[in-house]
């Protein structure tokens, strides 16, 4: 029974959950495949480094083209992240016809389409599911399990490092910047935490999933990207008194041909279960035309969770390798792309703004609403001890994108009657 032989590209947190699992599940892994699976190669920075993982000292390299190029090898496992140096190796892997799984969302959101492509130029194998939410099957659902189903939207939490903010910022009433300090001391956020915080992490997941859910090439510059540095304590205070939890969602939909696409901290009402995913947990919320509502949950991180995923994905090439039917079935996006307007984009708002405390304020306030079209949901007027102004909570009914910013082009143009737009939020669930 000949051997399915693994480069190992990387030997970090994950790469080591990668050779625990192929150790431990060997068993299970030839009953799957119906071959051994070995990793024959593995890719360090340091081969001096003092180890708590039995990988064999002779099987360690720091040259990554000894694995790429290496003719016994039959899957490349990419676990060492950055675009560069990971993009030429696979590549080249694909050129020499080896199959590919990864983990790199960063590599497939900015060129998926290029080494897709080259995958089925070559009949490889280009496996990523744990690009995106760690260890829940989500990539397998859209590609496989919803394949026959037209999904209209997606929702999802899918970083742990801000809904671990903003979650602890919600039960406990802390500052923003506190609780940032505790997640990089307990190690959920990196010492420079911007791709974090500002979204960008969660964009390139989006784009992953955009593409694969809609059937069509979404590119990294097309998420519309919104981070939590700016989320208040009082904004989850007010959200919460009105039955709203706030999240970072990410939020892909697609209405009569077009997509649009954004990461935003949102709204969530206490109802919907993406509002009770706590923790740095994520969650997927999918709608399709014929399945309905769907949610995929479970942890967005890790070592033994993200190597899961990458198991799972080398367990699939692997029997596509013992049937000879590698490169079938790739995913290329064969739909037109669309992009909505902002005319064409739907979505309740909340508002807190600071305003003048005189008579007359709310009416010119409501004004502006009615001269663009935007209704109103609720109204909360509250004194707040703390701020001299008077302070207003709007909800609106649902509202085009296009009018809610002439709204709030209105109202910074209102110096004598609004002080300040403290916070904007969409709202969902």
């Amino acid at each position: 029974m000949k051997p399915i032989k693994v480069g190992l590209l990387g030997l970090g947190t994950v790469g080591s959950g990668v050779v625990r699992i192929v150790e431990n599940h060997q068993d299970d892994l030839q009953r799957r495949i119906g071959a051994p699976v070995v990793i024959e190669k593995v890719l360090v920075r340091d081969l001096n480094k003092a180890r708590n993982i039995g990988v064999s000292p002779q099987k360690l390299t720091d040259d990554p083209w000894s694995i790429v190029n290496d003719e016994s090898i039959d899957v490349i496992v990419e676990v060492m992240g950055g675009v560069g140096l990971a993009k030429e190796c696979i590549m080249a892997a694909l050129e020499q016809g080896k199959q590919v799984v990864t983990a790199n969302k960063d590599l497939m959101a900015l060129h998926g389409g290029e080494i897709l492509h080259k995958a089925a130029e070559n009949n490889c194998d280009v496996l990523y599911e744990a690009s995106v939410a760690g260890g829940i099957p989500i990539i397998r659902a859209l590609a496989e399990g919803l394949a026959s189903d037209r999904i209209t939207k997606m929702m999802g939490i899918v970083n742990g490092t801000t809904n671990y903010i903003l979650t602890k910022m919600s039960k406990e009433g802390a500052e923003y910047s506190e609780v940032l300090k505790e997640a990089q001391a307990l190690g959920y956020a990196e010492a420079d935490p911007t791709s974090d915080v500002e979204g960008l992490d969660a964009a390139r997941k989006m784009a992953i999933l955009g593409t694969l859910g809609f059937r069509m090439q979404v590119d990294l510059d097309e998420v519309d990207v919104r981070g939590i540095s700016k989320v208040t304590k009082e904004d989850i205070l007010y959200g919460k008194r009105l039955g709203y939890e706030v999240k970072l969602l990410g939020i892909a939909e697609c209405q009569d041909g077009g997509i649009s696409i954004s990461v935003q901290p949102t709204m969530v009402k206490q109802s919907h279960p993406l509002a009770s995913v706590n923790g740095v947990f994520n969650a997927v919320y999918v709608y399709g035309e014929a399945v309905g509502e769907t949610m995929f949950y479970g942890p967005g991180a890790g070592e033994l969770p993200t190597a899961t995923s990458i198991v799972a994905d080398l367990v699939e090439v692997g029997k596509n390798l013992q049937f000879g039917v590698n490169g079938r079935y790739v995913f290329l996006p064969y739909k037109e792309k669309q992009l909505m307007s902002d005319e064409r984009i739907i979505s309740k708002y909340f508002l807190l703004l600071h305003v003048e405390d005189k008579a007359g304020v709310l009416a010119q306030i409501t004004q502006t609403f009615a001269k663009h079209e935007v209704s109103l949901e609720s109204v909360l007027q509250q004194p707040n001890p703390d701020n001299p102004s008077a302070e207003i909570i709007i909800i609106t009914h649902d509202a085009v994108k296009s009018a809610m910013a002439e709204v709030m082009k209105d109202l910074s143009t209102m110096k004598d009657v609004v002080n300040e737009i403290k916070s904007v939020y969409r709202v969902e669930g």
